[in-house]
């Protein structure tokens, strides 16, 4: 076996490997070569050599999405570091483990004007669970960091900053380890509640004639199926889901934007809860956030083991417990209740779904008909990755079966790394992956492509609409060339020369025959990765989708 010689690189890969943290996504560089040489060097580690660090980083985060373990970045000194921070945001919002490990300069060469060298310590602090920094010297304490760095990633699901400085030579090795690593095994915290404790809340429940839940981000096959049954048989629930949800029952509605944009003040006064409970991570829906922001419930519950956002201004309680574990303490205690509530607005879901089937029938080649269609025809128990903007918009809009999962970065919304973590994502699993994506935030990734690992029945879907067709549906559009220059980023770009050079099976759609008979070759084909690029008009796409909230009453 071959070990880098430097002690501290010895150190942090021998307890990377007693902890099982095995999964290792490098960057090439040369500060970090003892710790490239030592995680390459041992086939326990499964490393991945990503060039670009803003990839890598996502493409990380889509391993540890699916896995829900800790995965290692490795970087060098300088700026290729910052570039994790796109990604690093978002593990922290979506309370995905991630541990950035990171090379240096000794503190003897920081601020003296040598070359690739910043200042690294404490450069994630505003989002990272645990900053270890450490000596060159390996030392009791320098094991503890480690060791509460990789704690802490599992433990709080997040992102943590391990900074290591080496001094030069770098590339020497030896035969024999000259550390000792000390690995310190932390105890677990258990869970638990007692019904004792909830009974004030049942109370409060057994005497509400209106209570909803809404549930956030959620990951697949998580709540148990009795509960969810539980809200079905309770006229007095009403469960509100997103396309992120991953949470299915035929009474519960999943379209949320389309039940209440027409909503009047009468309507939504009506259908105001008495108790909102939510469970989950961030919600898609800007317009379910503002309906609770202004009709605010008497009591908001909170359920997450870790946090507990106040995103209606509104939170009455947090209850630090997984889900499952409260509702099976708390629903025993509670009692069904006799309320319309639930028949009121399954009647508006009914009506709202007529509607639906009614306007997409009749509408031109676009956003909207290019969304339904996609998403009709994704193939069963596969994985669906989406972008955000408009892509995740439009999908909540659209009825998904119940086998695919369905995952978006909503942490922190950002298009910057989609491509890369759905590419993580497909490498992580062996269920085939699907991405969706907008044009601009497949251009902005498009080093995402720049990757050996992706699978080769791994199907990208990209609607090219010419610009960011987000900005055409929201409030202030007005058709200029600043808007297009500035806003919408108009753009004549196709993927076809990306493809070619990345080596994907490249194919167009312009029309509903040429997409149907797109999508077909494209299930069909799984000897290499695909591109399909949807070509839709960019001046159409917002008038049909206004008018589709316009048209459901």
């Amino acid at each position: 076996m071959i070990y880098p010689k430097i002690p501290l690189a010895q150190s942090i890969i021998e307890i990377f490997l007693s902890k099982g943290i095995t999964t290792i996504i490098i960057s090439p560089g040369s500060r970090n070569a003892p710790l490239t040489i030592g995680f390459v060097s041992n086939p326990a580690f499964q490393c991945f050599s990503i060039a670009d660090e803003r990839a890598a980083a996502f493409f990380g985060l889509g391993i540890a999405q699916q896995t829900r373990q800790p995965v290692v970045l490795v970087c060098t000194s300088g700026s290729a570091l910052l570039n994790y921070y796109p990604a690093f945001a978002e593990a922290f919002y979506s309370q995905i483990p991630l541990i950035v490990l990171s090379a240096d300069r000794p503190q003897s060469k920081i601020d003296i004007g040598d070359g690739q060298t910043i200042r690294q310590e404490n450069v994630f602090e505003n989002h990272s669970l645990y900053n270890a920094n450490l000596q060159e010297e390996v030392s009791a304490d320098t094991d503890l960091k480690i060791n509460e760095a990789i704690q802490t990633a599992i433990h709080k699901k997040g992102p943590v900053h391990i900074n290591a400085p080496f001094e030069e030579p770098l590339y020497e090795t030896v035969s024999q380890l000259s550390v000792t690593a000390n690995t310190i095994a932390f105890a677990n915290v258990t869970q638990t509640i007692s019904s004792d404790n909830l009974l004030e809340f049942a109370t409060i429940w057994n005497n509400s004639s209106k209570k909803m839940v809404l549930v956030g981000v959620n990951d697949p096959n998580v709540i148990n199926d009795k509960i969810t049954q539980n809200f079905a048989d309770d006229d007095s629930v009403v469960v509100l889901t997103e396309t992120t949800s991953n949470l299915h029952h035929d009474t519960f509605i999943n379209n949320i934007d389309t039940i209440i944009t027409p909503f009047t003040s009468e309507d939504f006064e009506h259908f105001r809860p008495d108790i909102l409970v939510t469970f989950g991570g961030m919600v898609v829906s800007k317009r379910i956030k503002a309906f609770l922001r202004k009709y605010k419930p008497q009591h908001h519950w909170h359920i997450d083991t870790l946090r507990a956002y106040d995103t209606f201004g509104a939170l009455t309680e947090h209850f630090e417990v997984d889900p499952n574990l409260f509702f099976d303490a708390f629903l025993p205690v509670t009692h069904a209740v006799k309320s319309t509530y639930f028949k009121d607005l399954d009647a508006v879901k009914k009506l709202r779904k007529l509607k639906s089937a009614i306007y997409l029938a009749k509408i031109p080649f676009s956003d909207f008909k290019v969304f339904e269609k996609v998403i009709q025809e994704l193939p069963t128990n596969s994985k669906l990755q989406i972008s955000n903007s408009s892509a995740i918009r439009y999908a909540q809009l659209i009825d998904i079966d119940p086998s695919i999962e369905v995952y978006c970065n909503r942490g922190t919304s950002g298009i910057d790394g989609s491509t890369s973590t759905a590419i993580g994502a497909a490498v992580a699993n062996e269920k085939p992956t699907v991405f969706i994506t907008g044009d601009v935030g497949f251009l902005y990734d498009s080093n995402a492509l720049w990757n050996n690992y992706i699978p080769k029945n791994f199907k990208i879907i990209l609607i090219n609409n010419g610009g960011g067709g987000i900005f055409r549906i929201l409030p202030g559009h007005e058709e200029s060339p600043v808007f297009n220059t500035f806003f919408e980023t108009a753009h004549c770009l196709t993927a076809e020369h990306l493809a070619k050079m990345y080596g994907f099976e490249y194919s167009i759609a312009s029309d509903e025959i040429s997409l149907q008979t797109s999508l077909t070759a494209l299930y069909a084909q799984n000897d290499k990765p695909s591109i399909l690029e949807v070509f839709t008009p960019t001046l159409k796409n917002d008038s049909i989708l206004l008018q589709f909230f316009r048209e459901l009453v």
